[in-house]
Protein backbone atom coordinates (compact mmCIF):
# COMPACT_ATOMS: atom_id res chain seq x y z
CA UNK A 1 0.00 0.00 0.00
CA UNK A 2 1.01 3.61 -0.61
CA UNK A 3 0.32 6.75 1.43
CA UNK A 4 -0.29 9.99 -0.46
CA UNK A 5 -0.41 13.30 1.38
CA UNK A 6 -1.01 16.78 0.02
CA UNK A 7 -0.72 19.89 2.21
CA UNK A 8 -2.93 22.65 0.81
CA UNK A 9 -3.51 26.17 2.00
CA UNK A 10 -6.88 25.21 3.50
CA UNK A 11 -6.90 21.44 3.96
CA UNK A 12 -4.40 18.59 4.11
CA UNK A 13 -5.57 15.46 2.30
CA UNK A 14 -4.25 11.98 3.05
CA UNK A 15 -5.03 8.74 1.20
CA UNK A 16 -4.10 5.10 1.54
CA UNK A 17 -4.00 3.26 -1.79
CA UNK A 18 -3.75 -0.45 -2.50
CA UNK A 19 -4.18 -2.76 -5.45
CA UNK A 20 -7.90 -2.81 -4.68
CA UNK A 21 -8.13 0.97 -5.06
CA UNK A 22 -8.67 3.76 -2.54
CA UNK A 23 -8.70 2.13 0.90
CA UNK A 24 -8.93 5.21 3.13
CA UNK A 25 -9.08 8.95 2.80
CA UNK A 26 -8.84 11.68 5.43
CA UNK A 27 -9.02 15.47 5.38
CA UNK A 28 -7.82 17.78 8.16
CA UNK A 29 -7.66 21.55 8.40
CA UNK A 30 -4.18 22.87 7.58
CA UNK A 31 -2.56 24.70 10.50
CA UNK A 32 -0.16 27.00 8.65
CA UNK A 33 1.63 27.76 11.93
CA UNK A 34 2.22 24.07 12.68
CA UNK A 35 2.42 22.05 9.47
CA UNK A 36 4.16 19.21 11.27
CA UNK A 37 1.15 18.75 13.56
CA UNK A 38 -1.13 18.89 10.52
CA UNK A 39 0.77 16.21 8.64
CA UNK A 40 0.96 13.90 11.64
CA UNK A 41 -2.80 14.20 12.18
CA UNK A 42 -3.36 13.05 8.61
CA UNK A 43 -0.87 10.19 8.86
CA UNK A 44 -2.17 8.92 12.20
CA UNK A 45 -5.74 8.72 10.95
CA UNK A 46 -4.84 7.03 7.69
CA UNK A 47 -2.61 4.35 9.29
CA UNK A 48 -4.74 3.48 12.32
CA UNK A 49 -4.90 -0.34 12.79
CA UNK A 50 -2.93 -0.88 9.56
CA UNK A 51 -0.03 -3.36 9.59
CA UNK A 52 3.08 -1.19 9.01
CA UNK A 53 4.66 -3.99 6.96
CA UNK A 54 1.90 -3.65 4.38
CA UNK A 55 2.81 -0.01 3.54
CA UNK A 56 5.59 0.30 0.96
CA UNK A 57 6.10 4.07 0.72
CA UNK A 58 4.71 7.51 1.48
CA UNK A 59 4.69 10.47 -0.91
CA UNK A 60 4.31 13.99 0.51
CA UNK A 61 3.40 17.17 -1.32
CA UNK A 62 3.81 20.31 0.76
CA UNK A 63 3.51 24.08 0.61
CA UNK A 64 6.23 24.43 3.23
CA UNK A 65 9.09 25.69 1.07
CA UNK A 66 6.83 27.90 -1.03
CA UNK A 67 5.35 29.53 2.07
CA UNK A 68 8.78 30.04 3.62
CA UNK A 69 9.96 31.96 0.54
CA UNK A 70 6.78 33.97 0.01
CA UNK A 71 6.52 34.95 3.67
CA UNK A 72 10.25 35.73 3.85
CA UNK A 73 10.61 33.83 7.12
CA UNK A 74 14.04 32.39 6.45
CA UNK A 75 17.42 32.56 8.21
CA UNK A 76 20.16 34.79 6.84
CA UNK A 77 22.50 32.99 4.44
CA UNK A 78 25.73 33.82 2.68
CA UNK A 79 26.18 33.99 -1.10
CA UNK A 80 29.61 33.95 -2.77
CA UNK A 81 29.35 34.72 -6.48
CA UNK A 82 32.06 34.76 -9.15
CA UNK A 83 31.22 36.22 -12.55
CA UNK A 84 34.36 37.31 -14.37
CA UNK A 85 34.21 39.52 -17.49
CA UNK A 86 30.75 40.45 -18.71
CA UNK A 87 27.63 41.32 -16.74
CA UNK A 88 28.36 42.29 -13.15
CA UNK A 89 26.83 39.67 -10.78
CA UNK A 90 25.91 42.56 -8.48
CA UNK A 91 22.91 43.06 -10.78
CA UNK A 92 21.58 39.71 -9.54
CA UNK A 93 21.99 40.37 -5.81
CA UNK A 94 19.68 38.18 -3.75
CA UNK A 95 20.31 39.24 -0.16
CA UNK A 96 22.40 41.34 2.22
CA UNK A 97 25.28 38.88 2.70
CA UNK A 98 26.02 38.60 -1.02
CA UNK A 99 29.69 38.82 -2.04
CA UNK A 100 30.94 39.28 -5.60
CA UNK A 101 34.45 37.84 -5.81
CA UNK A 102 37.29 37.64 -8.31
CA UNK A 103 38.17 34.58 -10.37
CA UNK A 104 36.53 33.35 -13.57
CA UNK A 105 36.00 30.40 -15.91
CA UNK A 106 35.20 30.93 -19.60
CA UNK A 107 32.29 29.42 -21.56
CA UNK A 108 34.36 26.36 -22.53
CA UNK A 109 35.43 25.65 -18.96
CA UNK A 110 38.94 27.16 -19.12
CA UNK A 111 40.29 29.16 -16.20
CA UNK A 112 40.74 32.86 -16.97
CA UNK A 113 41.51 34.19 -13.48
CA UNK A 114 42.17 32.05 -10.37
CA UNK A 115 40.31 32.22 -7.08
CA UNK A 116 41.76 34.74 -4.60
CA UNK A 117 42.10 32.65 -1.45
CA UNK A 118 42.69 35.60 0.88
CA UNK A 119 39.48 37.22 -0.37
CA UNK A 120 37.46 34.06 0.31
CA UNK A 121 38.94 33.60 3.80
CA UNK A 122 37.97 37.17 4.75
CA UNK A 123 34.41 36.54 3.62
CA UNK A 124 34.42 33.32 5.62
CA UNK A 125 35.32 35.27 8.78
CA UNK A 126 32.62 37.88 8.12
CA UNK A 127 29.92 35.24 7.72
CA UNK A 128 31.09 33.32 10.79
CA UNK A 129 31.01 36.47 12.90
CA UNK A 130 27.39 37.05 11.83
CA UNK A 131 26.44 33.53 12.89
CA UNK A 132 25.43 32.46 9.38
CA UNK A 133 25.15 28.68 8.98
CA UNK A 134 24.33 28.03 5.33
CA UNK A 135 26.09 29.34 2.21
CA UNK A 136 25.61 29.26 -1.56
CA UNK A 137 28.53 29.31 -4.01
CA UNK A 138 28.11 30.17 -7.70
CA UNK A 139 30.66 30.55 -10.49
CA UNK A 140 29.37 31.76 -13.86
CA UNK A 141 30.44 28.80 -16.00
CA UNK A 142 30.62 26.15 -13.29
CA UNK A 143 28.46 23.83 -15.41
CA UNK A 144 31.43 23.72 -17.79
CA UNK A 145 34.04 23.47 -15.05
CA UNK A 146 33.22 23.49 -11.31
CA UNK A 147 36.85 24.06 -10.30
CA UNK A 148 36.26 27.47 -8.70
CA UNK A 149 33.12 26.48 -6.80
CA UNK A 150 35.00 23.48 -5.42
CA UNK A 151 37.98 25.66 -4.50
CA UNK A 152 35.76 28.08 -2.55
CA UNK A 153 33.96 25.16 -0.92
CA UNK A 154 37.23 23.63 0.30
CA UNK A 155 38.28 26.96 1.80
CA UNK A 156 35.09 27.43 3.85
CA UNK A 157 33.61 23.94 4.39
CA UNK A 158 34.82 23.60 7.97
CA UNK A 159 32.99 26.77 9.11
CA UNK A 160 29.39 26.22 7.96
CA UNK A 161 26.50 23.76 8.06
CA UNK A 162 25.13 23.21 4.55
CA UNK A 163 26.87 24.61 1.48
CA UNK A 164 25.12 24.58 -1.89
CA UNK A 165 27.18 24.80 -5.09
CA UNK A 166 25.57 26.05 -8.30
CA UNK A 167 26.94 23.29 -10.53
CA UNK A 168 25.22 20.64 -8.38
CA UNK A 169 21.92 22.53 -8.35
CA UNK A 170 21.41 22.68 -12.13
CA UNK A 171 23.31 21.69 -15.27
CA UNK A 172 21.62 24.37 -17.38
CA UNK A 173 23.44 27.46 -18.63
CA UNK A 174 21.83 30.58 -17.16
CA UNK A 175 23.93 32.50 -14.66
CA UNK A 176 21.20 34.76 -13.17
CA UNK A 177 18.75 31.89 -12.79
CA UNK A 178 21.43 29.66 -11.23
CA UNK A 179 22.17 32.37 -8.66
CA UNK A 180 18.47 32.61 -7.73
CA UNK A 181 18.07 28.83 -7.67
CA UNK A 182 21.08 28.31 -5.42
CA UNK A 183 19.90 31.08 -3.11
CA UNK A 184 16.39 29.60 -2.74
CA UNK A 185 17.79 26.16 -1.98
CA UNK A 186 20.08 27.68 0.64
CA UNK A 187 17.42 29.71 2.46
CA UNK A 188 14.84 26.89 2.71
CA UNK A 189 17.33 24.19 3.73
CA UNK A 190 16.89 24.59 7.46
CA UNK A 191 13.09 24.65 7.40
CA UNK A 192 12.88 21.75 4.97
CA UNK A 193 15.30 19.55 6.90
CA UNK A 194 13.64 20.15 10.26
CA UNK A 195 10.15 19.41 8.94
CA UNK A 196 10.88 16.21 7.05
CA UNK A 197 13.17 14.77 9.70
CA UNK A 198 10.36 15.26 12.22
CA UNK A 199 7.92 13.47 9.91
CA UNK A 200 10.37 10.63 9.29
CA UNK A 201 11.13 10.15 12.98
CA UNK A 202 7.44 10.16 13.88
CA UNK A 203 6.70 7.51 11.26
CA UNK A 204 9.49 5.36 12.65
CA UNK A 205 8.02 5.68 16.16
CA UNK A 206 4.78 4.31 14.74
CA UNK A 207 6.67 1.39 13.20
CA UNK A 208 6.45 2.85 9.69
CA UNK A 209 10.06 2.52 8.62
CA UNK A 210 9.22 3.15 4.97
CA UNK A 211 10.73 5.18 2.13
CA UNK A 212 9.47 8.77 2.14
CA UNK A 213 9.27 10.49 -1.22
CA UNK A 214 8.75 14.17 -1.87
CA UNK A 215 6.71 15.45 -4.81
CA UNK A 216 8.56 17.97 -6.97
CA UNK A 217 7.35 20.86 -9.09
CA UNK A 218 7.78 18.79 -12.28
CA UNK A 219 5.24 16.19 -11.15
CA UNK A 220 7.86 13.60 -10.22
CA UNK A 221 9.23 12.48 -6.88
CA UNK A 222 12.56 12.06 -5.12
CA UNK A 223 13.41 10.37 -1.86
CA UNK A 224 13.89 12.26 1.38
CA UNK A 225 17.67 11.95 1.51
CA UNK A 226 17.96 13.49 -1.95
CA UNK A 227 15.56 16.31 -1.11
CA UNK A 228 18.02 17.61 1.50
CA UNK A 229 20.38 18.50 -1.34
CA UNK A 230 17.60 19.97 -3.52
CA UNK A 231 14.87 21.36 -1.21
CA UNK A 232 13.99 24.05 -3.78
CA UNK A 233 12.56 21.37 -6.05
CA UNK A 234 9.60 21.00 -3.69
CA UNK A 235 8.48 24.57 -4.48
CA UNK A 236 5.04 24.49 -6.17
CA UNK A 237 4.65 20.76 -5.57
CA UNK A 238 0.99 21.41 -4.68
CA UNK A 239 -0.14 22.34 -8.21
CA UNK A 240 1.83 19.41 -9.63
CA UNK A 241 -0.12 17.05 -7.32
CA UNK A 242 -3.31 18.36 -8.90
CA UNK A 243 -1.99 17.67 -12.39
CA UNK A 244 -0.87 14.14 -11.55
CA UNK A 245 -4.22 13.46 -9.88
CA UNK A 246 -6.02 14.26 -13.14
CA UNK A 247 -3.58 12.66 -15.61
CA UNK A 248 -5.08 9.17 -15.74
CA UNK A 249 -8.56 10.54 -16.45
CA UNK A 250 -7.76 13.08 -19.17
CA UNK A 251 -8.40 12.66 -22.88
CA UNK A 252 -5.79 10.65 -24.79
CA UNK A 253 -6.54 12.56 -28.00
CA UNK A 254 -7.15 16.17 -27.01
CA UNK A 255 -6.02 18.95 -24.73
CA UNK A 256 -7.62 19.07 -21.29
CA UNK A 257 -7.80 21.98 -18.85
CA UNK A 258 -7.29 20.89 -15.23
CA UNK A 259 -8.80 23.00 -12.42
CA UNK A 260 -8.11 22.25 -8.77
CA UNK A 261 -10.57 24.47 -6.87
CA UNK A 262 -9.58 24.64 -3.23
CA UNK A 263 -10.54 26.86 -0.36
CA UNK A 264 -7.79 29.43 -0.95
CA UNK A 265 -6.78 29.16 -4.61
CA UNK A 266 -7.62 27.58 -7.93
CA UNK A 267 -4.66 25.84 -9.56
CA UNK A 268 -4.71 25.45 -13.35
CA UNK A 269 -2.80 23.35 -15.84
CA UNK A 270 -3.08 21.91 -19.36
CA UNK A 271 -2.69 18.27 -20.39
CA UNK A 272 -1.96 17.42 -24.04
CA UNK A 273 -2.94 13.80 -24.75
CA UNK A 274 -2.61 13.10 -21.01
CA UNK A 275 0.86 14.68 -20.94
CA UNK A 276 1.46 17.80 -18.78
CA UNK A 277 2.97 20.95 -20.24
CA UNK A 278 6.40 21.97 -18.97
CA UNK A 279 7.86 25.39 -18.18
CA UNK A 280 11.15 24.93 -20.10
CA UNK A 281 13.08 27.64 -18.24
CA UNK A 282 12.00 27.10 -14.65
CA UNK A 283 9.83 28.39 -11.83
CA UNK A 284 9.32 32.12 -11.32
CA UNK A 285 8.43 32.82 -7.70
CA UNK A 286 8.06 36.47 -6.75
CA UNK A 287 11.20 38.25 -7.93
CA UNK A 288 13.14 35.02 -8.38
CA UNK A 289 13.55 33.47 -11.84
CA UNK A 290 14.93 29.99 -11.30
CA UNK A 291 16.14 26.86 -13.06
CA UNK A 292 13.82 24.64 -11.00
CA UNK A 293 12.09 22.36 -13.49
CA UNK A 294 8.33 22.79 -13.24
CA UNK A 295 5.04 21.91 -14.85
CA UNK A 296 3.29 24.82 -16.56
CA UNK A 297 0.72 25.84 -13.94
CA UNK A 298 -1.03 28.96 -12.74
CA UNK A 299 -2.59 29.71 -9.34
CA UNK A 300 -5.19 32.42 -8.72
CA UNK A 301 -6.59 33.68 -5.43
CA UNK A 302 -10.13 32.42 -5.99
CA UNK A 303 -11.47 29.47 -4.00
CA UNK A 304 -14.46 28.32 -2.04
CA UNK A 305 -13.37 30.35 1.01
CA UNK A 306 -12.30 33.55 -0.80
CA UNK A 307 -13.49 36.77 0.85
CA UNK A 308 -16.58 38.20 -0.88
CA UNK A 309 -17.18 41.94 -0.47
CA UNK A 310 -18.42 45.09 -2.16
CA UNK A 311 -15.50 47.38 -3.10
CA UNK A 312 -16.11 50.70 -4.86
CA UNK A 313 -19.67 49.62 -5.50
CA UNK A 314 -18.62 46.41 -7.26
CA UNK A 315 -18.63 42.77 -6.28
CA UNK A 316 -15.12 41.54 -5.41
CA UNK A 317 -14.04 37.95 -4.74
CA UNK A 318 -10.60 37.17 -3.30
CA UNK A 319 -7.70 37.00 -3.40
CA UNK A 320 -7.73 37.06 0.42
CA UNK A 321 -8.98 34.17 2.51
CA UNK A 322 -10.03 35.33 5.99
CA UNK A 323 -10.95 31.86 7.21
CA UNK A 324 -13.54 29.18 6.47
CA UNK A 325 -17.00 29.97 5.13
CA UNK A 326 -19.48 31.50 7.58
CA UNK A 327 -21.44 28.26 7.29
CA UNK A 328 -18.50 26.64 9.09
CA UNK A 329 -17.89 29.41 11.60
CA UNK A 330 -15.84 31.80 9.48
CA UNK A 331 -15.86 35.61 9.80
CA UNK A 332 -16.76 36.79 6.28
CA UNK A 333 -18.99 35.69 3.37
CA UNK A 334 -17.52 33.41 0.72
CA UNK A 335 -18.56 31.63 -2.50
CA UNK A 336 -19.21 28.58 -0.31
CA UNK A 337 -21.80 30.61 1.62
CA UNK A 338 -23.39 31.57 -1.70
CA UNK A 339 -23.67 27.86 -2.51
CA UNK A 340 -25.43 27.26 0.82
CA UNK A 341 -27.95 30.01 0.05
CA UNK A 342 -28.49 28.50 -3.42
CA UNK A 343 -29.15 25.09 -1.86
CA UNK A 344 -26.16 23.44 -3.57
CA UNK A 345 -24.57 22.66 -0.21
CA UNK A 346 -26.47 21.61 2.91
CA UNK A 347 -24.10 20.18 5.52
CA UNK A 348 -23.41 23.40 7.41
CA UNK A 349 -25.08 26.40 9.02
CA UNK A 350 -27.15 27.95 6.23
CA UNK A 351 -28.46 30.65 8.57
CA UNK A 352 -24.89 31.90 9.08
CA UNK A 353 -24.41 31.99 5.31
CA UNK A 354 -27.62 33.97 4.90
CA UNK A 355 -26.43 36.47 7.50
CA UNK A 356 -23.21 36.94 5.53
CA UNK A 357 -24.82 37.28 2.09
CA UNK A 358 -27.63 39.67 3.17
CA UNK A 359 -25.39 42.81 3.30
CA UNK A 360 -24.05 41.92 -0.17
CA UNK A 361 -27.62 41.65 -1.48
CA UNK A 362 -28.53 44.98 0.08
CA UNK A 363 -25.50 46.71 -1.44
CA UNK A 364 -26.36 45.30 -4.87
CA UNK A 365 -30.08 46.12 -4.38
CA UNK A 366 -31.20 42.59 -5.24
CA UNK A 367 -32.80 39.78 -3.24
CA UNK A 368 -30.80 37.20 -1.25
CA UNK A 369 -31.06 34.33 -3.74
CA UNK A 370 -30.11 36.53 -6.69
CA UNK A 371 -27.10 37.83 -4.75
CA UNK A 372 -25.93 34.26 -4.10
CA UNK A 373 -26.26 33.40 -7.78
CA UNK A 374 -24.41 36.63 -8.69
CA UNK A 375 -21.51 35.67 -6.39
CA UNK A 376 -21.27 32.12 -7.70
CA UNK A 377 -21.58 33.26 -11.31
CA UNK A 378 -18.85 35.87 -10.78
CA UNK A 379 -16.49 33.29 -9.22
CA UNK A 380 -17.00 30.89 -12.12
CA UNK A 381 -16.48 33.60 -14.74
CA UNK A 382 -13.30 34.79 -13.02
CA UNK A 383 -11.92 31.25 -13.10
CA UNK A 384 -12.75 30.93 -16.80
CA UNK A 385 -11.23 34.34 -17.52
CA UNK A 386 -7.92 33.40 -15.91
CA UNK A 387 -7.97 29.98 -17.57
CA UNK A 388 -8.33 31.57 -21.00
CA UNK A 389 -5.58 34.06 -20.14
CA UNK A 390 -3.30 31.15 -19.25
CA UNK A 391 -4.11 29.41 -22.53
CA UNK A 392 -3.38 32.61 -24.49
CA UNK A 393 -0.06 33.03 -22.65
CA UNK A 394 0.93 29.44 -23.46
CA UNK A 395 0.12 29.98 -27.14
CA UNK A 396 2.31 33.09 -27.31
CA UNK A 397 5.44 30.99 -26.84
CA UNK A 398 6.75 27.58 -27.94
CA UNK A 399 4.71 24.81 -26.33
CA UNK A 400 6.68 22.18 -24.42
CA UNK A 401 5.24 19.05 -22.92
CA UNK A 402 7.27 17.14 -20.36
CA UNK A 403 8.39 14.97 -23.27
CA UNK A 404 9.24 17.35 -26.09
CA UNK A 405 8.75 20.63 -27.92
CA UNK A 406 5.39 20.58 -29.73
CA UNK A 407 6.21 22.36 -32.97
CA UNK A 408 3.32 24.56 -34.13
CA UNK A 409 0.85 23.26 -31.54
CA UNK A 410 -1.95 25.68 -30.68
CA UNK A 411 -3.44 24.71 -27.33
CA UNK A 412 -7.24 24.75 -27.56
CA UNK A 413 -8.81 22.60 -24.81
CA UNK A 414 -12.49 21.81 -25.04
CA UNK A 415 -12.64 19.64 -21.91
CA UNK A 416 -12.20 20.51 -18.25
CA UNK A 417 -11.38 18.15 -15.41
CA UNK A 418 -12.15 19.53 -11.94
CA UNK A 419 -10.90 18.36 -8.58
CA UNK A 420 -11.02 19.81 -5.09
CA UNK A 421 -13.73 19.93 -2.40
CA UNK A 422 -16.35 22.03 -4.26
CA UNK A 423 -15.63 20.43 -7.67
CA UNK A 424 -19.11 18.95 -8.41
CA UNK A 425 -20.86 22.22 -7.57
CA UNK A 426 -18.70 24.17 -10.01
CA UNK A 427 -18.71 21.54 -12.77
CA UNK A 428 -22.29 21.88 -13.94
CA UNK A 429 -22.32 25.66 -13.83
CA UNK A 430 -18.99 26.04 -15.64
CA UNK A 431 -20.30 23.82 -18.43
CA UNK A 432 -23.51 25.83 -18.55
CA UNK A 433 -21.77 29.20 -19.09
CA UNK A 434 -18.93 28.03 -21.35
CA UNK A 435 -18.21 25.92 -24.41
CA UNK A 436 -16.30 23.35 -22.34
CA UNK A 437 -17.30 19.79 -21.55
CA UNK A 438 -16.76 19.58 -17.78
CA UNK A 439 -16.22 16.45 -15.66
CA UNK A 440 -15.10 15.91 -12.11
CA UNK A 441 -12.11 13.66 -11.35
CA UNK A 442 -12.95 10.45 -9.46
CA UNK A 443 -12.55 11.00 -5.70
CA UNK A 444 -12.25 14.70 -6.43
CA UNK A 445 -11.93 15.63 -2.75
CA UNK A 446 -8.57 13.85 -2.42
CA UNK A 447 -7.46 13.47 -6.05
CA UNK A 448 -4.40 15.65 -5.44
CA UNK A 449 -3.19 13.27 -2.71
CA UNK A 450 -3.84 10.34 -5.05
CA UNK A 451 -1.77 12.10 -7.71
CA UNK A 452 1.11 12.56 -5.28
CA UNK A 453 0.95 8.90 -4.22
CA UNK A 454 1.11 7.60 -7.79
CA UNK A 455 3.76 9.97 -9.18
CA UNK A 456 6.89 8.42 -10.65
CA UNK A 457 10.43 9.34 -9.59
CA UNK A 458 11.90 11.73 -12.16
CA UNK A 459 15.25 13.36 -12.85
CA UNK A 460 17.40 14.61 -15.70
CA UNK A 461 21.08 14.64 -16.65
CA UNK A 462 22.89 17.20 -18.80
CA UNK A 463 26.21 16.16 -20.33
CA UNK A 464 28.51 18.23 -22.51
CA UNK A 465 31.67 17.33 -24.41
CA UNK A 466 34.44 19.39 -26.01
CA UNK A 467 36.40 17.13 -28.35
CA UNK A 468 39.09 19.78 -28.94
CA UNK A 469 39.88 19.76 -25.22
CA UNK A 470 39.10 16.00 -25.13
CA UNK A 471 36.75 16.22 -22.14
CA UNK A 472 33.20 15.11 -21.37
CA UNK A 473 31.52 16.29 -18.20
CA UNK A 474 28.28 16.38 -16.26
CA UNK A 475 29.30 18.59 -13.31
CA UNK A 476 25.87 18.29 -11.69
CA UNK A 477 26.60 14.56 -11.35
CA UNK A 478 30.26 14.99 -10.33
CA UNK A 479 31.25 13.35 -13.63
CA UNK A 480 34.31 14.32 -15.68
CA UNK A 481 36.31 12.08 -18.04
CA UNK A 482 38.80 12.34 -20.88
CA UNK A 483 37.52 11.43 -24.34
CA UNK A 484 39.07 11.09 -27.77
CA UNK A 485 38.72 13.62 -30.56
CA UNK A 486 36.42 11.08 -32.25
CA UNK A 487 33.88 11.20 -29.42
CA UNK A 488 30.36 11.44 -30.92
CA UNK A 489 26.93 12.68 -29.95
CA UNK A 490 25.72 9.08 -29.90
CA UNK A 491 28.38 8.17 -27.34
CA UNK A 492 27.40 11.23 -25.31
CA UNK A 493 23.77 10.07 -25.22
CA UNK A 494 24.85 6.57 -24.21
CA UNK A 495 26.96 7.90 -21.33
CA UNK A 496 24.19 10.31 -20.26
CA UNK A 497 21.68 7.44 -20.10
CA UNK A 498 24.09 5.49 -17.91
CA UNK A 499 24.41 8.44 -15.53
CA UNK A 500 20.64 8.97 -15.58
CA UNK A 501 19.87 5.39 -14.64
CA UNK A 502 22.26 5.52 -11.68
CA UNK A 503 20.90 8.88 -10.55
CA UNK A 504 17.26 7.76 -10.78
CA UNK A 505 17.87 4.61 -8.78
CA UNK A 506 19.77 6.57 -6.13
CA UNK A 507 16.89 8.99 -5.57
CA UNK A 508 14.20 6.35 -5.29
CA UNK A 509 13.18 5.09 -8.75
CA UNK A 510 12.33 1.46 -9.45
CA UNK A 511 13.43 -0.46 -12.53
CA UNK A 512 9.83 -0.64 -13.81
CA UNK A 513 9.58 3.14 -13.92
CA UNK A 514 12.81 3.88 -15.80
CA UNK A 515 11.27 5.22 -19.00
CA UNK A 516 14.19 7.28 -20.27
CA UNK A 517 14.35 9.58 -23.27
CA UNK A 518 16.50 12.22 -24.94
CA UNK A 519 15.09 15.67 -24.14
CA UNK A 520 17.73 17.69 -26.00
CA UNK A 521 20.63 16.88 -28.34
CA UNK A 522 22.93 19.44 -29.97
CA UNK A 523 26.30 19.38 -31.75
CA UNK A 524 28.33 22.29 -33.14
CA UNK A 525 31.59 22.23 -35.03
CA UNK A 526 34.36 24.49 -33.73
CA UNK A 527 36.19 25.96 -36.71
CA UNK A 528 39.73 27.34 -36.71
CA UNK A 529 40.67 28.87 -40.03
CA UNK A 530 39.44 26.47 -42.71
CA UNK A 531 39.43 23.38 -40.51
CA UNK A 532 37.14 21.81 -37.92
CA UNK A 533 39.11 21.89 -34.68
CA UNK A 534 36.60 19.85 -32.69
CA UNK A 535 32.98 19.38 -31.74
CA UNK A 536 30.95 20.93 -28.93
CA UNK A 537 28.28 18.42 -27.87
CA UNK A 538 25.43 18.92 -25.40
CA UNK A 539 22.75 16.37 -24.56
CA UNK A 540 20.01 16.26 -21.94
CA UNK A 541 18.21 13.05 -21.01
CA UNK A 542 15.37 12.47 -18.57
CA UNK A 543 13.18 9.90 -16.90
CA UNK A 544 9.72 10.64 -18.30
CA UNK A 545 7.34 12.18 -15.77
CA UNK A 546 4.23 10.10 -15.29
CA UNK A 547 2.49 7.67 -12.96
CA UNK A 548 4.15 4.62 -11.44
CA UNK A 549 4.14 1.31 -13.26
CA UNK A 550 0.81 -0.48 -13.18
CA UNK A 551 -1.27 2.63 -12.53
CA UNK A 552 -3.66 1.78 -15.37
CA UNK A 553 -5.39 -0.98 -13.40
CA UNK A 554 -5.64 1.19 -10.31
CA UNK A 555 -6.97 4.12 -12.33
CA UNK A 556 -9.70 1.89 -13.77
CA UNK A 557 -10.54 0.69 -10.27
CA UNK A 558 -10.80 4.29 -9.05
CA UNK A 559 -13.13 5.03 -11.96
CA UNK A 560 -15.25 1.97 -11.28
CA UNK A 561 -15.74 2.50 -7.55
CA UNK A 562 -16.07 6.31 -7.66
CA UNK A 563 -19.83 6.27 -7.23
CA UNK A 564 -19.64 9.92 -6.18
CA UNK A 565 -18.39 10.94 -9.61
CA UNK A 566 -20.38 13.81 -11.12
CA UNK A 567 -20.31 14.55 -14.85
Amino acid sequence: MIIGLDVGGTHTDTVLLGKQGLIRQHKVTTDTLDLFKTVLAGLENITKDIDPASISRAVLSTTLTTNAIVQDKNPAVGMIVSGGPGVDPEYFRTNEDYFCVSGSIDHRGREVEPVNEDEILKIKDILKEKGIRNVGIISKFSVRNPKHELAVYNLIKDAFGKIYMGHLISGNLNFPRRIATTYLNTIVHQTHKRFFEAVRDSLKQKGLNIPIHILKADGGTMNFDSSIDFPGQTILSGPSASVMGATAFASEKDETLVLDIGGTTTDMAILVNRVPLLDPQGITLGNYNTLIRSLETRSIGIGGDSHVQIADGKLKIGPERKGPAMAYGGPVPTPTDAMFVMGLMTEGNRDASVKGIEPIAAALDINLEDAAVRIFDHACKLILFHARAMIDAINRKPVYTVHELQEGLVVNPRKILILGGPAPYFAGYLEKISNFQVNTVPHWKVANAIGAALARTTCEVTLFADTQQEIAAAPEENFNVSVSKNFTKELAVEKAFELLKNKAMNIGATADDLEMEVAESQQFNMVRGFYTAGKNIRVKVQVKPGLIHGYEALAQKLLADADEMVC
